[in-house]
């Protein structure tokens, strides 16, 4: 898989995301900020600027996110929006908005490794897409790793978990309640300037 080595903070600055969005709570994108002018953009640039917004957060290549754009262009409903609810489905995503990751990062490592379960079944899969009733859940054999027992810890960050999901914290479980809506997104993004770009 193709890896964007650029640091984070220099990267979240450039697309004007909060670093909190990605799990890092302690980076800071203030370095140099008074003394850069920034150009006006073009309606292509503000278009390409928001579709990498998106890629960067959920760590999706452009491949598979065109694929994801064709497939929820065939849905009902409005595209954009279809296609922010779809990746938030990915069991990366699920992994760490259920707070068994501090990252997508490592919740992508995570799901790599084979350390997690969907409905019983082991899956290793980071793009796999989650649907209602679904129950995520650390493996047995996993559960003692430094990984998975520093979550019970009183001084770990207590991520809020959204609506749609169900967190069991001391069963290092989770469940999907219902599909994730457009008000469930956390961060500032105009999901139409990427359904301008693709139509072009």
């Amino acid at each position: 898989m193709a890896k964007n080595n650029q640091p984070i903070a220099k990267r979240c600055k450039a697309l004007g995301v909060s670093p909190a969005v990605l799990g890092y709570n302690k980076k800071n994108t203030n370095r140099n900020s008074q003394n850069k002018m920034k150009k006006k953009q073009s309606e292509y640039g503000l278009q390409l600027v928001e579709k990498q917004k998106v890629k960067f957060i959920y760590g999706i290549l452009e491949k598979q996110f065109h694929i994801y754009y064709n497939k929820v262009s065939k849905m009902p409903g409005k595209t954009g929006e279809n296609l922010l609810t779809y990746i938030e489905r990915r069991l990366d995503n699920v992994v760490f908005r259920l707070g068994l990751a501090a990252t997508r990062r490592e919740a992508r490592q995570l799901v790599n490794h084979g350390h997690f379960t969907v409905n019983g079944k082991k899956v290793n899969i980071p793009s796999y897409i989650v649907n209602v009733d679904d129950v995520i859940e650390v493996k047995e054999s996993s559960r003692s790793s430094v990984v998975f027992t520093r979550l019970n810890e009183a001084d770990m960050l207590i991520t809020e978990t959204p609506q749609w999901l169900q967190r069991d914290k001391e069963a290092f479980r989770g469940k999907v309640l219902r599909l994730p809506i457009r008000e469930d997104i956390d961060f500032p993004v105009e999901e139409h300037l990427i359904v301008e770009l693709y139509s072009k």
